[in-house]
């Protein structure tokens, strides 16, 4: 999460020399030139052979599939490391030169593309059968005037992992109602463990468990609203999530310090045992399965649960916080806009099963887990996901970045109680006045 809009008005030269000085060792180009009457269509990616070597892979084998089935169309591809990728695509779009297939982010970064209408709105591929394979609430994300203008791969959700053999040692179970997980919060903090770790520094943290408490006591769109402009942040279910964060640090619920610690520094409490539950994005997934760096003791001990209901509240227990990676974008001047449709549908739809059991990606597609060999936990994510009712995009995500540099500083002092819930929902509500 992070990724904030980017600037179109870039200084051409300036960016040109590093983006040329950066690729000269680094592209990789395949493919043919476009003669004997073939089709080209340009496809601009960011997963090099060396830093990306399974993503490269999965590409260029959904790359020679799709040449096979579509005789008369090459797919030539350049290939650049992630800064490199970026620098680039701003000096293509200030000459309108884009590639004809490329990556992009959702939300914040999106949005000058689209208003430079630089990218094609892609709901036509949607609308031919496509929708249905998204998990709910990926494409929204990309969505900008109620039009589509990226196709997600890649999905990150943030459960709450918590250790079971510290649950079993205090006779506790998973919480199904937020009553259930205070019971819990007491419990432990009654025999000197840590109930959650968390590093707040970073702040992007905190807001998780304030997005969560803003969706079960508001629903779904109660903190998508207020951003857009369609609801206030003065809402009483965006009050009620403040003070319920409050009423956790009196609790005690967060480990000591929490405040002043990266996220690194906080997760190591959970992993070190030393606390019983961490919110995460499933980007960590490999930590609780496959990764040998982790005894193999502790991965055995993580389970996750789904944040629990609130009484009273309008939020469903299937709606989750997160947000989706990158996605393809087709530039809106492409001679060969109509193949490239078809090429990106053709590799949305390829890329889900192959990038979760071979890249360890949880993809923004469907997965029919009976045909995958994952380990377990996967599995159950991907079920959820199958299953999700809503996606929330991370709420800096969905801000400017100076509204969102305004949510993280009021996240902090939220946490630190150096402000009031009420006054933490009236400065969220001026700052985005002021957009």
């Amino acid at each position: 999460m992070g990724k904030k809009a980017h600037t179109l008005l870039v200084a051409m030269l300036a960016v040109f020399m590093v983006v040329m000085a950066g690729c000269s060792s680094s592209n990789e180009a395949t493919g043919d030139s476009g003669s004997n009457g073939e089709k080209t269509i340009k496809f601009m990616h960011l997963w090099p052979t060396g830093s990306a070597k399974q993503h490269n892979l999965i590409t260029s084998d959904i790359i020679a599939e799709f040449e096979e089935e579509n005789p008369g169309i090459k797919v030539e591809t350049e290939v650049l490391e992630n800064e490199q990728y970026k620098n680039k695509i701003k000096v293509l779009s200030s000459s309108n030169d884009l590639p004809d297939v490329g990556v992009t982010w959702a939300a914040g970064y999106l949005q000058p593309f689209v208003e430079g209408e630089l990218f094609a709105p892609l709901d036509e591929v949607l609308n031919d059968g496509l929708q249905d394979s998204f998990v709910a609430g990926t494409t929204e994300a990309y969505a900008i005037n109620d039009q589509t203008y990226g196709l997600p791969l890649e999905l990150n959700i943030a459960p709450v992992y918590y250790n079971k053999a510290i649950f079993e040692e205090y006779g506790l179970e998973v919480p199904e109602t937020y009553e259930e997980f205070q019971e819990i919060v007491k419990t432990l903090t009654d025999n000197g463990v840590a109930p959650i770790a968390l590093g707040n520094k970073d702040r992007w943290t905190g807001s998780l468990w304030y997005m969560y408490f803003a969706d079960r006591f508001g629903g779904p769109e109660v903190l998508t609203s207020a951003i857009n402009r369609e609801g206030t942040f003065e809402d009483p279910a965006l009050v009620s999530a403040a003070e319920e964060i409050q009423k956790l640090v009196d609790n005690n619920a967060f480990n000591r310090g929490f405040n002043g610690l990266s996220n690194d520094e906080g997760k190591s409490e959970f992993m070190n045992g030393k606390a019983a539950m961490y919110m995460m994005g499933t980007w960590e997934l490999p930590n609780y399965t496959t990764n040998e760096d982790v005894p193999q003791e502790f991965r055995d001990s993580i389970g996750f649960f789904k944040f629990p209901t609130v009484e009273g509240g309008k939020g469903d227990v299937d709606s989750f916080v997160g947000g989706p990676g990158v996605g393809l974008f087709v530039a809106e001047n492409s001679d060969v806009q109509e193949e490239s449709k078809a090429f990106v549908k053709f590799f949305v739809e390829k890329w889900g099963e192959r990038a979760v059991t071979e890249a360890g990606v949880i993809p923004a597609t469907k997965v029919d887990t009976a045909s995958v060999d994952l380990p377990d936990m996967y599995i159950d994510i991907l079920n959820e996901l199958n299953n999700a009712s809503n996606l929330t995009l991370f709420a800096d995500v969905q801000m400017s970045a100076t509204v969102a540099e305004t949510h993280l500083n009021l996240i902090q002092s939220l946490f630190g109680k150096e402000v009031t819930p009420e006054d933490f929902a009236k400065q969220h509500e001026d700052a985005l006045s002021r957009e």
